[in-house]
């Protein structure tokens, strides 16, 4: 029988690939009771997850930076601007814009890319996850506005768009971070970098206590989560996010002074990242 060459010509029988994932898992559980013990019993709550961070990625925007944090979350931004805003009062789908008095406006876009999350998801371009990227986007509009010196920039429109490549838990706190270092990037005149860091209370945990950047699964069985930014020089807090049953009064203050902690440790891997992209480009145009 003649072949279709028109055609990739497949094995006549394959498996789905969610059950080479399902066997993998349970190697991992059988191999040692300890691995998850280790990933859960001794979980250090003031420990942070490594993070590499790198500005000046994409040649196509003014600026932009990818941030990773070890466990999976993978996050790339890119930033444009300014550009003269078509309306003063206009906005863009999944965006959020801001800076009144005469001052510019932050557009902000968040985006979940299809393979993002390893387990199950709402329906991509469904209407459960537009509006999350659109919750989002706002949040990170807020995170980052009281960074940017939007007076300088009057009538302007400066544009900001995050995309999740993989999510491995924190990565709202992962995008404000490279948000920050794309606009900084950009040349964009800012009061500082919006570091951000995430929490979780996590009721299996021992002493019960709040987690430094949650992994995805910390977060999914989480009482309750906390993402914070921080602007380190000014030592001025941007926005605090979060919600859920994390106990009394002092619980929460005990969750932002463990974010603030958080964020200042992280503040000197990013400005390195900066002045790196910087030094880059500065031989670049040397040469």
């Amino acid at each position: 029988m003649p072949l279709d060459h028109r055609r990739l010509q497949g094995p006549d029988e394959s498996q789905p690939p969610a059950l080479w994932a399902a066997e993998e898992d349970e190697e991992g559980a059988g191999e040692g009771g300890e691995g998850e013990a280790e990933g859960s019993g001794p979980r250090d709550p003031c420990a942070l997850r490594p993070l590499f961070a790198r500005a000046g990625l994409l040649s196509q925007a003014e600026g932009s930076a990818y941030v990773e944090l070890s466990g999976g979350t993978k996050v790339l931004c890119a930033a444009w601007g300014p550009r003269e805003a078509a309306e003063p009062g206009g906005g863009t789908t999944g965006a959020g814009g801001g800076g009144g008095g005469g001052g510019g406006r932050l557009v902000c876009e968040f985006r979940r890319a299809p393979f993002s999350s390893r387990g199950a998801r709402p329906r991509p371009g469904g209407a459960a996850e537009r509006e999350a990227e659109r919750e989002a986007a706002a949040a990170l509009r807020e995170a980052l506005e009281p960074a940017v010196r939007l007076a300088r920039y009057p009538r302007a429109r400066l544009t900001v768009s995050a995309l999740l490549l993989q999510d491995g838990g924190s990565a709202l706190a992962a995008a404000i971070s490279a948000a920050s270092l794309a606009l900084a990037d950009a040349g964009v005149e800012m009061y500082d970098l919006a570091v951000g860091c995430a929490l979780c209370r996590d009721p299996g945990h021992p002493s019960g206590a709040w987690l430094l950047q949650p992994g995805e699964a910390e977060e999914r069985r989480a009482a309750a989560r906390l993402t914070l930014a921080l602007l380190p020089a000014l030592n001025q807090v941007s926005a605090v996010l979060g919600g859920g049953r994390g106990g009394d009064p002092e619980s929460w203050g005990e969750a932002l002074r463990l974010g603030l902690d958080g964020c200042h440790r992280l503040y000197p891997v990013l400005r390195q990242s900066l002045l790196r992209a910087v030094k880059r480009r500065d031989m670049a145009h040397s040469a």
